[in-house]
């Protein structure tokens, strides 16, 4: 590959079009407090370079134009954090602006940086605020753009603070941009909910150490990152496979389907295509980390709570509303089993993640408040972030929805997994891997790469 270089051209500060009348402030919540250790999300669009005659100054203008309006209808990323005598931490919507960046690499191709087996560190370069941890949000901009040209294409990225969003915030946030650049004036399809009288708002405080807290992983040791596409086929043939109890004398795929939907088989009882390809996974990195059979492994997933609470939080509530869950198992066990008995374990953890257990887990953030504990410190874990849920590729910012979707250098270490949709839809799935480099070796031994 050429030199991954890219030259900073401009740096600005965007505020929103329409000034908050007040400056109102959003409490952060038990979900939001314990990211203040992680750093800034970074996630991104690659896009073909318009085909109409476009300068790109012209793109930039319109781009600063539409992340301005943008901000209106998300006036918290346009803030900053403060904190009160007593502790508590607050979004103050002061109007302050994120930043926004033009950056250049005309060196670089769509193909040069698509089509290598490893995701290129030039990636890394495509964002703003590396290695940022969210606390910093007291002194610096809660988000920033970056829009960088390359030889036949865009690269969009964004960098938001993981204390003010999870991920569904964020591609909220990233979905308006596109949507108001490609044309949206007065409304906005999906506006945000910024209620703050959910079961996560909370008296509790979190103490810091003078300076803010420190990451909770070195981000020093030597990683390979490789982008693992699974179709919508493979998938099924994972899932088959993982519900094979409930497939006997000769009942298909197909007819298992027709029994969940007439209600034959209580719908919870089936392990989903996710939960079959995590289960793949764990399995698969076990097996070349090359663990004790007595050493425990720890498979640990985020879940989108609000369709958990009753009564449910909105969809579209701004903030973090997510939790951690842990699935541990013997490292042994993973490998002796199949892949239906470590999928089972997974699928039965989500499956009682219900409104109690997401109660349960406030009382007991509450009852101790800390901080997220993202990392490997054991060398036995896996963290699967993101969602193939999200609606990434529909970033169209009115010339073609995104060639791919990648990520920057933010919040990995060895284990982290994040899931993206498929380019082409349909149940596809494609899962960003990161792992010491021995361990990706053997790796790709395991997973499938169709």
């Amino acid at each position: 590959m050429p030199s991954s270089s890219v030259s900073i051209i401009s740096k600005c500060t965007i505020s929103p079009d329409h000034k908050s009348p007040t400056k109102k402030t959003l409490k952060l919540s038990v979900s939001d407090l314990p990211m203040l250790s992680c750093q800034y999300i970074q996630k991104g669009v690659l896009l073909s370079r318009p085909s109409i005659s476009l300068p790109i100054d012209s793109l930039i203008s319109l781009l600063k134009l539409s992340l301005s309006t943008t901000l209106s209808h998300f006036p918290a990323l346009a803030g900053h954090l403060t904190t009160d005598p007593a502790g508590h931490v607050y979004i103050t919507c002061d109007d302050s602006g994120v930043e926004f960046i033009q950056a250049r690499a005309k060196h670089l191709f769509i193909d040069d940086i698509l089509s290598p087996l490893d995701v290129p560190v030039c990636f890394r370069e495509f964002f703003a605020f590396d290695s940022t941890l969210s606390y910093s949000g007291h002194y610096k901009p809660l988000a920033a753009a970056q829009v960088t040209e390359i030889g036949d294409g865009i690269f969009i990225g964004l960098t938001v603070n993981h204390a003010v969003t999870d991920g569904t915030s964020f591609w909220n946030f990233f979905n308006t941009f596109a949507e108001i650049t490609k044309g949206a004036t007065k409304t906005i399809s999906k506006a945000p909910s910024f209620r703050r009288d959910t079961v996560f708002d909370s008296p509790a405080v979190l103490r810091f150490p003078k300076g803010g807290p420190s990451a909770t992983f070195s981000g020093d040791e030597p990683l390979r990152e490789r982008i693992f596409h699974f179709t919508r086929e493979s998938i099924l043939k994972l899932k088959l496979k993982a519900n094979q109890n409930l497939i006997a004398n000769g009942v298909t795929d197909r007819k298992v389907t027709e029994l969940f939907k007439t209600g034959k088989i209580n719908p919870t009882a089936e392990i989903s295509s996710f939960q079959s390809l995590c289960a793949q996974l764990w399995r698969s990195v076990t097996r070349a980390r090359n663990l004790e059979k007595g050493k425990a492994t720890t498979f640990r997933m985020a879940v989108n709570c609000r369709h958990r609470l009753e009564p449910r939080l909105e969809p579209l509530y701004f903030g973090n509303a997510i939790q951690s869950i842990p699935t541990v198992a013997l490292a042994g066990d993973v490998l002796s089993n199949d892949l239906h008995w470590s999928a089972d374990l997974l699928h039965q953890n989500v499956v009682a993640h219900d409104d109690a257990t997401v109660r349960r887990g406030v009382e007991d953030w509450e009852s101790n408040p800390r901080l997220f504990p993202l990392g490997n410190s054991d060398g036995a874990s896996i963290t699967m972030g993101s969602s193939p849920r999200f609606p990434m590729y529909d970033n169209d910012f009115g010339w073609g929805r995104p060639v791919a979707v990648r990520s920057g250098k933010a919040n990995k270490f060895d284990g982290k997994i994040s899931a993206f949709p498929g380019r082409e839809g349909g149940g596809s799935v494609d899962l960003e891997v990161v792992l010491a480099p021995a361990t990706l070796a053997g790796v790709k031994q395991f997973i499938p790469l169709e």
